[in-house]
Formats: structure tokens, sequence, C-alpha cells
């Protein structure tokens, strides 16, 4: 959620900052603050409700902020409405003014995460003496770290590791003493961070982004780990306080992957990224004509003792393991069980030893994905991450990797990354099923076949986009959306929905086609828009019924199918095709004229595409 940036070097400060930050928006926010430093006088803190804009008008965009050390933040409201004083930074002194201006504190900090014990600690710290002028969690930790501070009079290694030890929650802090000019000090626990380094000159951020353009070398910080950062250097420690020795990590985006590349919004830039992104992750994986597991570290041996496959995600994430699971039983005959990331972690269902389990997560830090993952490993079963982030909590923790490689993903509304997700999954799919002997060799040529070309089809998909335009600019104003498939379709109807909804808060719902009639068919009225996915040749005249059953009570119709089912015209008032594909890899193609359904219509009623109200490109708290 939150994003958070640093930085401290021979560079004016502020103006760095910023431009962090707005790399940083997608993440969603309310408001926004700095921390700046100018030698040894105290930290200069200026925070603004609303869009970064305003921000950036009340510092002269970072001009006005004199100093080569400072901390920045874009908050998202959890504890404390959006307001200048809830805003980050916040100080260990009891009160800031107006919200700008010099502050004498001992402590200035910005906090991404949930303190889940705050209040305990704040009638801990009332008692001796603090005062509170806020509504937030992260006050009470920054004014827990100055008490510590000033008890033990041990400096910052030792005022933090113990407030690390006394806070429950998640947590990316960064922190400035007023003794330590030039210095920010971190902290993390469950919450994303990097550091990145280059010569005299040190970024700290919550995502790649926002140091991208600077330096390409990075740090990731361990959980439950602090660090000291000066200009061109990182120093790391555990929670003992004894020092731990990192190597940094090359970066290999590009940071123009990062930028619009003329484009009007992300979103569509990266629609029109799905065919790299689709040839890149499949290109990682298939080799000389074949499946290489190699870089994931799944042995054969490994794979034929699974008896269970338990897919563990959300959001749309979740869509790709829906989808998976079809493909997995009917290729590998494993039985697969597709679990809600925030449900699965509270369940107390007996799992399977011979199981594995796989997480799938674009950032890798999904609060709810990462607590899946540590039960899983708690109970013993081996897991397999499908992230698009090297590096990240996820990664890191999980038995195995298998990495997308989809690029930066700016859009809250993700597209490539599930896009790369799938043709991820579906290549492990076809190597489960070849490795326990459920296909043929010549099935499992002919299926990877199929999977490389999904990229060409879905570029030919992309160049017949002016149709999805013209139909989403006539149905823009529709109140109701269903979604409708069987199978697979079901799963691509799912992820459809999500998309219209998000971005363009149209209400919308998808459901299994087979549904309808058990209650879902009385909210059919006239005008009503009904879009069926009808990929799967088994399933196709029963979905159609379904449809036709929906027009006789006025609604009106949308078919997704492929070339050559043409009879869908008779019964649809508008059709979409897409290009035929081996019917368990379909998905791949169905998803790209949905995704600009929703783009279309978002833009038709004049919405921010890329900044949808109340969402967060990353949830990293629960």
């Amino acid at each position: 959620m939150c994003g958070i940036v640093g930085f401290t070097g021979t560079h004016q400060a502020a103006p760095i900052l910023l431009d962090g930050l707005s790399k940083l928006e997608y993440r969603g926010y309310d408001s926004a603050g700095l921390a700046v430093r100018d030698g040894e006088k105290p930290a200069e803190v200026v925070k603004a409700k609303g869009r970064l804009t305003n921000l950036i008008e009340k510092t002269d965009d970072g001009n006005a902020l004199i100093g080569t050390c400072g901390i920045g933040h874009t908050r998202w409201a959890t504890h404390g409405e959006p307001s200048v004083t809830n805003a980050h930074p916040h100080v260990s002194g009891n009160c800031v003014g107006s919200g700008s201006g010099e502050v004498e504190a001992e402590v200035v900090g910005v906090h991404n995460g949930i303190i889940e014990n705050y209040q305990e600690l704040k009638e801990k710290l009332l008692k001796h003496g603090y005062m509170f002028y806020s509504q937030t969690d992260t006050e009470v930790v920054i004014k827990l770290v100055d008490y510590y501070y000033k008890k033990y009079k041990l400096g910052p290694i030792d005022a933090i590791a113990k407030t690390m030890v006394r806070v429950r929650g998640s947590y990316a802090l960064e922190l400035m003493f007023t003794d330590y000019p030039g210095e920010i000090w971190v902290a993390r626990k469950d919450s994303p961070m990097i550091i990145g380094v280059t010569d005299g000159e040190t970024y700290v951020a919550s995502d790649v982004p926002a140091i991208l353009k600077y330096t390409r070398n990075v740090y990731y910080i361990g959980n439950l780990e602090f660090a000291k950062l000066t200009p061109g250097e990182a120093h790391f420690y555990n929670l003992d306080g004894d020092e731990v020795e990192k190597t940094t990590t090359e970066i290999k985006w590009d940071a123009e992957a990062a930028e619009k590349a003329g484009f009007e919004h992300f979103m569509m830039k990266e629609i029109h990224e799905q065919p790299k992104a689709v040839s890149d992750t499949l290109n990682s994986l298939i080799k000389e004509e074949k499946i290489d597991l190699s870089a994931v570290g799944l042995t054969d041996d490994e794979i034929r003792e699974i008896e269970q496959i338990y897919i563990v995600a959300c959001g749309s994430a979740w869509h790709v393991g829906m989808e998976v699971q079809y493909v997995i039983e009917d290729l590998a005959e494993i039985p697969v069980r597709v679990e809600l990331a925030s449900e699965f972690r509270y369940r107390k269902t007996p799992l399977n030893k011979h199981a594995l389990a796989i997480v799938i997560s674009q950032s890798g830090e999904t609060a709810d994905t990462l607590a899946a993952l540590r039960l899983a490993k708690e109970k013993e079963i081996k897991t397999l991450a499908v992230v698009n982030v090297v590096g990240s909590s996820i990664a890191r923790e999980a038995d195995y990797v298998l990495y997308t490689l989809a690029g930066p993903e700016i859009s809250v509304a993700t597209t490539k990354a599930y896009s790369a997700q799938l043709a991820a999954v579906d290549c492990l799919a076809v190597h489960l099923a070849y490795v326990c002997g459920a296909i043929t060799e010549e099935q499992y040529r002919n299926y990877i076949s199929e999977l490389l070309t999904l990229p060409d089809k879905i570029k030919r998909i992309l160049e017949d986009k002016e149709r999805i335009q013209w139909f989403a600019a006539k149905y823009a104003n529709s109140h109701d959306v269903f979604f409708i498939g069987r199978g697979i379709d079901y799963a691509v109807g799912l992820e459809g929905s999500l998309k219209l909804k998000e971005i363009s808060y149209v209400h919308s719902e998808a459901y299994a086609a087979g549904e309808l009639k058990h209650g879902t068919i009385s909210l059919i009225e006239d005008g009503t828009l009904v879009i069926g996915v009808l990929t799967q040749s088994e399933l196709y005249e029963k979905t159609i019924s379904n449809m036709v059953e929906c027009k006789s009570r006025g609604a009106y119709l949308m078919g997704l199918t492929t070339f050559g089912k043409y009879e869908t015209e008779d019964h649809a008032d508008f059709t979409v095709y897409v290009p035929k594909v081996d019917e368990h890899f379909v998905g791949s193609l169905a998803i790209v004229p949905l995704q600009l359904l929703g783009y279309y219509v978002s833009v038709a009623k004049g919405l921010d595409v890329d900044k949808p109200r109340n969402l967060a490109k990353s949830v990293t708290v629960e």
C-alpha cells in the first residue's frame, strides 16, 4: 500500500524524494509528506492532504526544502482519517504545528504497515509523559523509538532493536535521528523495502520503480532486520544488534519500462506489453522444445511424489489459479484445490503432507499470500512461488521459485503480470503432465508448440481493438454486467468482471453459467448486459443455452468466442472473436478483449484508469 522513499547523498534530497513518490502513486494514497535535513539542523517536515501535486506545489517542486538527507511517504489511511495531521512523516515531539516547518524532535519517521498493539504501546507511553497529536499507529512507534533512545542512551541500534521486539504487526520503517545527521535508519517486518546504492548516494523505497532511474544495485533487507544508511553505504543488523553481511542484486528492468512511452495510461501500455511479457516468460521456461524447470529447482523425482496441489493467491492471481486448476487436473490428473490466501491461512482443514502449495503474487509481498506460504511451510508442505519481483519476500521464503518476466507493472489493474503468470503455470501444468506420464511425447510437444503461438495471437487481438472501444462507449453507462461461462471460461469471466468493476466502478459479477437458474437469473431485466465466454467446445452449447435464457428476459448479449464459432452471432447481439489455440490455453487470449473492455469503459466515463479509488497495487497489510 503506502509508498516510502528515502535519500542521503550529495544532491538536494527533496526533488529526488518527490520523483520517487511519483513513481509509487500506483500503490494508492490519500496524503503525502517529506522530512528533509540540512546538515545538523532539525528536520523540516512538510505534509499535504490529497494528491502528490499538492505537496509538490507546497514545496515548490522540492526546491523550498534545503538538505541532502530526507525521507518521504504517501499514506493510505488505516488508523485515522486522511488529513495533514495524520499524514507522515511523524515526529517524537508532542506537536507538529501546521504540519510544515522545522521540528524539534529526536526522531522523525515514516511507516508502511499496521502496528497491531499500538493501543497498548500508546497507554505505556502516555504514562511516561508522551502526548499524541494524531490518530495514527505510526506516531506511536516513532515515539516508542524515542522512548528507548532516551531511556538507554545507547544509540539508534539499541533503540530500534528494542522497538522491533516490542512491536507486533507489520512495518517498513524509516527514521532520522537529530544526533545523527546524514543518516537514515530503516527496519522491516513483513512489508516491502529495498535499498539502492551508487557512488556517494543511497536510496530506499518500498518498490523498484522509485529508484530505478538512479541505481540498479539494490539490497533486499531481510525480515526482522534493520539498517543504517549513509551516503553510498548500507550496514545491516539483526535483532541482537550484530552486523549482517549482504550482497547487492542487479535489477534487470529498464528504467523506460516504468514510463508511459507515449500511451495515455499505464494500463493500455501494459496491455500492449503482454505479447512480450508472455514471450519472455515462455522462453525462460522452454529450451530446445522442452520445458526446463532447472532454474525453478523442482526436480522430476519431487514432481512424481506430488499427490495434491494447493494453489493459494489473492485477486487476479487467484483467478490464474482458478483457470490453471482445470488445466492441471485435465492434463496431469493431479487433484487441485484453489484457495483465497485470506481464507487458507485461517482454515483448520487437514493438509496432505505430500502436496505442493503454489503461491502466486505479482509483487511477492502480498500479506495474506505470504502468511499462507508460511503456514504451508509450518505444515511441512513444499512450496512453489510464482512471482514477478526478484528478491521479494515470497521469492526468498519459498522452497522453489518460478519467476515471471513481465517487468514493472505500474497500473493498479493488472494485465501483463496476470498474462505472464498464466503462461508460467500453463507451462508448469504441461511439465507436470509429462513427468507424471499422463500425456505422450507427441502431446507434450504439441502443447509446447501451442503455448509458443500465444504472443503473436495476442498481438492479432490488439490490432482489432477499435471494435471493443466502440462497444465500450455504447455500454459505458451500464449499471449491472454479468459474465457467464463454464470451466476455463468461468475463470476468464472472473478476471474480466474484476477488470470492469475495479477501474470502471460498474457493478459486475461472474457466474458459472450453470448456476444462473439457481437465483442469479432473477436479476436479469431489460438492457442488462450479459457477456458469455464461449471458448470450450464441449461446453459451448450449454453456455449458449444459458445466454438465450437471459436474452428472453431482456438481456443484451455479448459473446466472446474463437474464430470458427460464427453461429454465436445468431444468438448474441455483439460478438468478439479470438484466434484458435489449444483450448487449455485459450484463456490467455480470451482475457485480452475483456481487459480492453474494462479500460475503454473507464476512459469513456472519464475515470482515473491507473489509480482507481480505494485500491492499491500491492496489498501488504491484512
